[in-house]
């Protein structure tokens, strides 16, 4: 064939119609010539009939083709003998001599079939000149090689077209290719086709691999000899191919998908159609354009490229079949010789990033087959880029070091968390375990101490089982928690697993099951399969729920592009111009609206031209809504010459067209595709001085709100790098909207930032914000406050400058800005597809010659290192300022200056790092090796230190890899606690593929309960519109890594979640009593799942549920209406299982206020201070919504004040009295209190610290063991609830005198409250020295976009929380300030009663699951006691418990008693008798009763005596049954004329001069002062048995003046004072005190008498060593006082 050379190196083809063409070039204007003769020729002898006839022949094709596929079972016959014949048939023929229609004859002949050439049974059978990469099934039907499908084969690739000059060399064509060679390397890349029927876009697969066939399979050299080539030549010339034999009707293409649809599909049978493997078959291939090739032949020796598969049919039987196309490549009708010429109605893209991707893909399975077991996705048209590319591989070699042989990595069951915690006493506490063993029917009983080890426990319980142990292995036996599915680990105590702990503090059986190795369930272990899975990162994506909309998919791309080639080829011949080009148009305006509303300039400009070039109006809306008239069709018809206007049009179209997808491609990909050629010289980023700029283009896709509610968009574009910027951000000018198809923003703006490349640090991130200015005149804004609004932000995109290889990007780039697209939409529909959409900015980057390449610089060789004791005594003591702040928060200019020039005198406070290195003035690549040298002198960081370099303040990846380095020492369960952080700090990573993200993958590979947290938190981000799209990458690769059995396991979780939201869904939006109707409709629905499910909870990987109880199933009824679900625990020996499902909050925030609350609980145990805190899971999953632990056996506390009346929070007794209903023993009760002790103060310094709000009395909870907890954490770090004008939350945190009276024990202020005070200061200190710890944690939270905690604000309130400036006694006197604001404040008691009218509900007694009465935990009835015949009140008493009270004794005679009972009862108790009767019978007209309010206290007695004769009523019914039953205090008084006061509630007064009790103080002294904190008092007697009002006053003795006098604040009415308060002699020398004595008297202040003295001691002070603080406590005496 005549070919036409280019100085480009491109082959432009056209028809030989001479025979003397064979020797010589055919110039343009003859190739053109025979063009128009052949097709004037074609056109004169063939007619309609002809067309008609030729579809029918292609039809009879298919059918045959068909039957015989049916027949033929073997995909490798390939007879040389049919192929011999063949070659004799064809000697035969003259094959120039041939007419069309002999030619057509020969081409449907059934015989002509057997010339197919053998085909490769395994590879694909590629040309230079065929742009495919894809393999042939029968009839059209083209099949992608499968990513992952590695078994490479060597295959030789036959031409397209013979070489003219054959007959000088035979068996050698015009690309070099000889059929003899059975391999080559490639310099060239091969293009590929889309997978799925697209003729146009190839993609460049680099061959730069030498490949292998596997095994002994044939590999059968092409055989295309000179006479078959001849008719390849001949038909290739025709000018009806060139026409009509790459188009097709629909009919056409319904016909052919019919026909791949109903192939067999078999791994044995695959026919190869005749030219299918040369997609030369004008007939049979419909639909597919000419697409140039740009496979350029240098010499004989390169023609071929090598090729990476495995026989694909197995993985094509398991998946979709994927219908691609293979491409034909030629040219014609070029205007000039020296130039690329290209049919109008082809499209050929040029890209490497995808084939290269696919080619490593390709390369990766160690020889296995990878068997695909879910349908698979169609892949996204961007492909995987270079970039995820080295990614896969990163993580397929992470994942070899974790084989599923090694049991210790790959356990397959869960752990449970060990928790370290000191024991402060040196007592060593025993422990009673229950365990249960196969052998024996009982469980096996026994004490043991909590520090033995579990392999100890083990050997013991063994002893039961067998007498001698020498032979038993105690090492495969294992201790599993009952009712959890996880193992106690063998190597530590069984007093640190976190198990243990809770049954120690809920004061239950501890019960463990023994069980070998062998016996436990490893369900999800990783198998054999696993490791040999190829690793994608976005196969296991479909079933997860994304928020983003679904990408560009090639399939659509594909099916536009058939139109588009269709409404092409319609357009070029010569019927309706107009209305043809109108559906051009409109098929283009498709195309781009798939391509997310891109419209680049050129489509533009081509539309304009292409409506000029057939007279069509021009309208200002680029959507053509044309409407052509019947007179169109007498147009004359178009010339296919070059100088028509309509075909000049069109190829211009065409181009644009290319050119935006190719854009688009390349853009899609965070790197830069590589070009064919990859000899593009590099420069060294150092050296390039230009300015760093680019062009902001437009920004696309707007949607038509943005339209109506903005006026005008402006950008601000920023750089920045470590979380800061570098230099002022740049605005862009303030533009409009515009209309060409679509929506867009135009700015094309030449943006220069001031900053030279060679400045640049390697992690620089250009930041792209969108701002709305809006629109004052628009009436229609749903906000009516939008017009006194500023600017809104609307989105935010950002682009690392350097790619992964470190190149500086550069050409055009199309960054996805996401952005919600219903802002108003309905709370709690969030997490449905489709809310958040995207707008494309296009931003052009300046193209180089030449690559910039960042070479990252080695770290100086020098070792400087001073000791900070050789600095002067100023500077020192400024640099250990520096050095002591808690974080870098504080750090201003002149500090970050100071201490970076000082950084050599640091090395012995290793912890200041982070600040030195935020101190660093620059990161450029001159800057580095200085930095590098000092990170790698530095001695290691803690873990948790090394924490605060994963921040956004640390981009460089040198310093951060260096710090996952030092957290590696990080054990699993202390990773689990800060994974949410880790999970954030991905966000700051510049790349993919870094040192955290393998990290985390790492520890989930070897472990099961971070592998289940890691998923929830990860698919939880998916919902960040700025991350979201990285975040997928990365679940992506976690769930090609973890297994399909945990995979599997966790798909489950999902669904069920699913199920809850819908079932939760339909409960909110249903309304009264439809709801519980809902529910059970609900539930039951969910019971279907479980009928086929066992599944582990997402709170808890331990806890198994196998159904639920739908009986035990309800909601709550406030605001968010969340479901309590009850489920059936898997383990037979477990109990049920309460969570509960909320939809419509944020439980991150939530989630985030118990992660710190637990770690504070860690750190207060693992210092000895175990304050008893309810640690109860919550998780997130997914956008407003989630679920949480349900603590059993508690209520709120407005439950249990509202027992006493709507005012119940104004009364000091509920608290303690509900304590006492269920802890009626002494006993009981005191641990109860206790408990409710410890628990207060740490609910106290957590509720402060953390600055959480909107405390009422619904979301504070207390449980019957005297536990209290918070719930609820939807306002926290400050941000108060407002009531009106003022803050709900007045008091620093909740403290109210009903709970002070649980904690005195009664009214008035005891050694109980001082133990209560020093429990808060004890845990606030110790929380202070954390303080930095926590400062890093919310700070890695600041981008997660919780609306509380944005900025560094929210973090300066934790910091001034925190005090990080003041000693540990002045915090203490702080803090005690802050109990004494919170215990005074009536404002909570107000709120809390605001609270309970707001909750009030009229819904009558409470449920039959609560107590009838107050202060009864039962409920009894006439059955149970017996008929009640009388009731009387007997008399009344004086009692103290520990105040002064009346209690009524009431005699009760019942039916066949002779004896009458007597009860005792409380006027509170009778008031709330007859309220509750008043609401059970309201028609009843029941005896009044009194107010109970009474002034003064003399009368007291006769109201009780009046009282007497109200309270004698009865109505019978359970709820009198239950008032009147016997309690257990009823039992325990001695005689109705008893009078039970305790001995000690009220001292006998001390005879005259008599002193008492103690004082206890802190002494110490520091920079030339003494600090005597005076703490408490207690046990204070006083000569008449009142209570004192006492202070404190000191001197220091002597003092002839009394200049020394200090004196502390007065406590009013108690003879246990808490002063907690510093006195302070300032200038005082060491010799000096030494000297002195301290006298301290306490003394009571009377306002109407002289104050009195109640004790003092003298303490010498040289007998205090006064370098270190002493505490103590000292016996007050009768010593002389001033």
């Amino acid at each position: 064939m005549a070919q036409i050379s280019s100085s480009n190196g491109f082959k432009q083809r056209s028809s030989p119609s001479l025979a003397a063409a064979r020797s010589k070039d055919v110039d343009k204007e003859e190739a053109l010539q025979m063009e128009a003769e052949a097709l004037a020729k074609m056109q004169k002898e063939r007619g309609v009939a002809g067309n008609k006839q030729t579809f029918h022949s292609l039809s009879s094709t298919r059918q045959k083709t068909q039957t015989h596929n049916k027949q033929d079972h073997d995909l490798m016959v390939f007879p040389e003998s049919d192929a011999k014949s063949m070659e004799d048939k064809l000697s035969t023929i003259d094959i120039e001599k041939l007419t069309h229609a002999e030619l057509e004859k020969l081409l449907l002949d059934d015989s002509f079939e057997s010339s197919k050439v053998p085909t490769l049974p395994v590879g694909p059978i590629l040309s230079p000149s065929v742009s495919s990469q894809f393999y042939l099934g029968p009839m059209g039907q083209r099949r992608q090689w499968m990513p992952g499908i590695p078994a490479p084969v060597t295959c030789t690739l036959p031409p397209v077209y013979p070489s003219a000059s054959y007959t000088k060399q035979t068996g050698v064509f015009q690309n070099g290719f000889h059929p003899s060679m059975s391999s080559y390397h490639s310099r060239e890349p091969i293009y590929l086709g889309l997978p799925r029927q697209s003729q146009y876009i190839s993609y460049p697969l680099a061959a730069t691999t030498p490949f292998h066939p596997q095994g002994s399979l044939p590999v059968y050299p092409p055989v295309l000899t000179p006479e078959m080539a001849k008719v390849f030549d001949k038909i290739a010339s025709t000018s009806e191919f060139l026409k009509n034999g790459k188009s097709s009707t629909d009919l056409e293409m319904t016909a052919i998908k019919s026909a791949v649809s109903n192939l067999p599909a078999s791994d044995s049978c695959r026919d190869v159609s005749k030219f299918d493997w040369l997609d030369l078959d004008p007939l049979s291939k419909p639909k597919v354009d000419s697409v140039e090739t740009s496979n350029k032949t240098e010499n004989d020796g390169d023609g071929a490229s090598s090729m990476t598969a495995e026989d694909p049919w197995d993985a094509v039987l398991l998946e979709e079949k994927l219908l691609v196309t293979c491409h034909l490549e030629r040219k014609v009708n070029g205007k000039s010789s020296g130039a690329t010429v290209t049919r109008s109605q082809s499209l050929n893209m040029r890209t490497t990033q995808l084939a290269k991707l696919q080619g490593q893909t390709l390369q990766k399975d160690n020889g296995t087959t990878g068997m695909l077991t879910e349908n698979v996705l169609l892949q996204e048209i961007e492909g995987q880029n270079q970039e995820r590319s080295a990614f896969s591989q990163a993580v397929t070699k992470l994942r070899t070091k974790f084989p599923y042989t090694n049991q210790q990595a790959n356990p397959g069951f869960v752990l449970s968390p060990i928790m370290l915690q000191r024991n402060i006493s040196g007592e060593s506490a025993s422990i009673k375990v229950s365990i249960e063993i196969e052998e024996f029917q009982q469980p096996v009983t026994f004490t043991c101490d909590v520090s033995s080890p579990v392999e100890l426990i083990i050997m013991q319980a063994l002893c039961w089982v067998h007498d001698d142990l020498s032979e038993v292995d105690i090492g495969s036996y294992i201790l599993k928690v009952c009712g959890q599915e996880e193992v106690l680990q063998n190597k530590h105590c069984i007093g640190s697993h976190e198990y243990i702990q809770n049954c120690r503090k809920w004061d239950t059986e501890i019960k463990l099951q023994l069980l070998t190795h062998s016996v436990i369930c490893r369900d999800l272990a990783r198998t054999e399969d696993d490791d040999r899975t190829p690793i994608h990162l976005t196969k296991h994506l479909y079933k997860v729920e994304k928020p983003f909309r679904e990408p560009i998919i090639r399939s659509s791309i594909d099916e536009l592009l058939d139109v588009y080639h269709k409404q092409v080829n319609i357009a070029l011949k010569n019927e309706n111009q107009h209305k043809a080009v109108d559906h051009v148009i409109k098929t283009v305006r498709k195309i781009c609206s798939a391509l997310d509303c891109v419209e680049t300039p050129a489509i533009t400009e081509s539309v304009k031209k292409l409506r000029r070039a057939v007279n069509l109006p021009r309208t200002k809306n680029a959507e053509v809504s044309l409407k052509c008239g019947d007179d169109t069709s007498n147009s004359s018809p178009v010339s296919l010459q070059p100088e028509n206007p309509l075909k000049v049009s069109i190829d211009q179209l065409t181009r644009a067209v290319e050119a935006l997808l190719q854009l688009h491609m390349n853009s899609c990909s965070s790197s830069a595709a590589i070009s064919a050629e990859d000899s593009k010289s590099t420069k060294e980023a150092w050296t390039a001085t230009e300015h760093l700029q680019f062009t902001v283009f437009a920004a696309h896709g707007i949607s038509p709100g943005w339209v109506s509610n903005y006026e005008k968009y402006y950008l601000i574009c920023s750089l920045t790098h470590n979380g800061k910027d570098l230099f002022k951000p740049v605005q862009s000018k303030k533009v409009g909207t515009y209309k060409n198809f679509f929506y867009l923003i135009k700015w094309d703006e030449l943006i220069i930032f001031p900053i030279q490349i060679s400045q640049l640090p390697l992690e620089s991130v250009l930041c792209l914000t969108l701002f709305g200015i809006l629109n004052q005149s628009s009436g229609s804004s749903p906000d009516s406050n939008k017009q006194r609004k500023g600017p809104e932000i609307l989105g935010q995109v950002s682009l690392p400058l350097f790619d992964f290889r470190r190149l500086l990007t550069c050409g055009t780039k199309l960054l996805q800005l996401w952005t919600l697209s219903h802002p108003h939409h309905a709370p709690g529909m969030a997490s449905k597809k489709g809310n958040m959409e995207r707008i494309v900015l296009q931003i052009d980057f300046p193209s180089h010659a030449f690559d910039i390449e960042y070479k990252i610089p080695q770290a100086a060789k020098t070792t400087v290192h001073h000791s900070i004791e050789t600095l002067e005594k100023p500077l020192r003591e400024r640099l250990l300022a520096i050095l002591s702040k808690d974080n870098t928060i504080g750090l201003s200019k002149e500090d970050k200056e100071f201490l970076w020039e000082k950084r050599h005198y640091c090395h012995s406070h290793t912890s200041s790092l982070p600040k030195i290195l935020v101190s660093a003035p620059h990161w450029d690549w001159a800057s580095l090796p200085e930095i590098y040298s000092l990170l790698q002198q530095w001695p290691p960081l803690s873990p948790l230190a090394a924490l605060e370099l994963l921040d956004s303040k640390f981009a460089d990846q040198e310093v951060r890899n260096t710090a996952v380095n030092w957290i590696e020492t990080l054990s699993d369960d202390e990773l689990t606690d800060f994974l949410p952080q880790f999970v954030q700090a991905l966000k700051y990573e510049t790349y993919l593929d870094s040192a955290l993200v393998k990290f985390l993958l790492a520890r989930a590979l070897g472990s099961i309960r971070i592998a289940h947290y890691l998923y929830w938190l990860l698919k939880d981000t998916l919902y960040d519109t700025k991350f979201g799209v990285r975040y997928e990458q990365i679940l992506g690769a976690f769930l090609s890594v973890c297994g399909k059995r945990l995979r599997e396991e966790l798909e489950k979780q999902t669904r069920l979640v699913q199920l809850f939201g819908m079932v939760a869904e339909r409960v909110k939006q249903t309304s009264g009593s439809a709801r519980q109707a809902a529910l059970q409709n609900g539930m039951e629905r969910v019971q279907l799942f479980f009928l086929k499910n066992k599944c582990r909870l997402p709170l808890n990987p331990s806890l198994v549920a196998k159904e639920l109880n739908i009986k035990a199933c309800s909601f709550f009824s406030s605001n968010a209406v969340p479901l309590k679900v009850a489920l059936i625990n898997a383990d037979p020996l477990g109990e049920e299982i309460n969570v509960m499902f909320k939809v419509g909050e944020d439980l991150r925030q939530d989630m985030l206020a118990l992660q710190m609350i637990k770690i504070m609980d860690k750190i207060w145990l693992q210092e000895g201070l175990d304050l008893r805190m309810v640690i109860f899971k919550c998780l997130s999953t997914g956008k407003d919504r989630g679920m949480v632990e349900l603590v059993p056996a508690s209520d709120t506390l407005r439950k249990i004040q509202v027992e006493y009346g709507v005012t119940g929070s104004f009364k000091d007794k509920p608290l303690a009295e509900w304590l006492r209903k269920y802890n009626p023993t002494e006993e009981e009760y005191e641990k109860a209190s206790e408990n409710f002790i410890y628990s207060c103060a740490g609910c106290c310094v957590a509720t402060y610290v953390l600055g959480i709000c909107d405390r009422h009395n619904d979301n504070i909870m207390l449980r019957n063991t005297g536990h209290m907890f918070h719930i609820d954490f939807g306002k926290f770090l400050g941000h108060a609830q407002m009531f009106g004008s003022f803050k709900r939350d007045r008091a620093p945190f909740v403290l109210t005198s009903d709970m002070a009276y649980v904690i005195n024990g009664g009214e008035k202020p005891t050694i109980r409250f001082q133990l209560f005070v020093d429990l808060c200061c004890q845990a606030y200190n110790l929380i202070r020295k954390h303080a930095n710890l926590f400062l890093n944690l919310l700070s890695l939270m600041l981008s997660s976009g919780l609306p509380e905690l944005s900025g560094v604000q929210d973090l300066k309130y934790v910091q001034d929380a925190l005090q990080p400036q003041t000693t540990d006694a002045e915090a203490t006197i702080f803090f005690t300030r802050l109990i004494e604001s919170s215990l005074g404040s009536v404002a909570t008691k107000f709120n809390f009663f605001i609270h309970n009218l707001a909750q009030l509900r009229f819904s009558g007694l409470p449920s039959n699951d609560e107590p009838i009465l107050s202060f009864s935990a039962k409920t009894y009835s006439l059955k149970q006691d017996g008929r009640i015949k009388q009731v009387s009140v007997f008399t009344y008493q004086k009692r103290y418990n520990p105040d002064k009270h009346y209690i009524y004794v009431v005699r009760v005679l019942r039916e066949g008693q002779v004896e009458p009972t007597f009860v005792f009862r409380t006027f509170d108790e009778f008031q709330e008798l007859h309220n509750k009767l008043g609401i059970l019978f309201p028609l009843w007209k029941l005896p009044g009763f009194p107010n109970k309010m009474v002034l003064g206290r003399t009368h007291i007695k006769d109201v009780a005596a009046k009282r007497k004769v109200d309270a004698s009523f009865h109505i019978l019914c359970d709820l009198v049954y239950t008032f009147f039953h016997p309690l257990l205090r009823d039992d325990k008084v001695e005689g109705i004329d008893g009078i039970a006061r305790p001995t000690d509630a009220s001292p006998s007064s001390p005879t005259s001069g008599k002193v008492g009790g103690e004082v206890k103080l802190s002494i110490s002294y520091r920079n030339s002062t003494l600090f005597i904190m005076v703490m408490h008092i207690k046990d204070l007697v006083t000569e008449d048995g009142a209570d004192p009002n006492p202070y404190v006053k000191t001197y220091l003795l002597p003092d002839t003046h009394k200049t020394s006098k200090r004196k502390t604040k007065i406590s009013r009415k108690t003879r246990n004072p808490t002063f907690n308060e510093m006195l302070v002699y300032s200038g005082y020398s060491m010799e000096t005190l030494k000297q002195r004595e301290l006298q301290l008297s306490v003394l009571s202040a009377e306002s109407l008498r002289e104050n009195f003295f109640l004790g003092g001691i003298t303490l010498s002070l040289k007998d205090f060593n006064l370098s270190k603080e002493t505490v103590n406590w000292y016996r007050l005496t009768a010593v002389p006082y001033l």
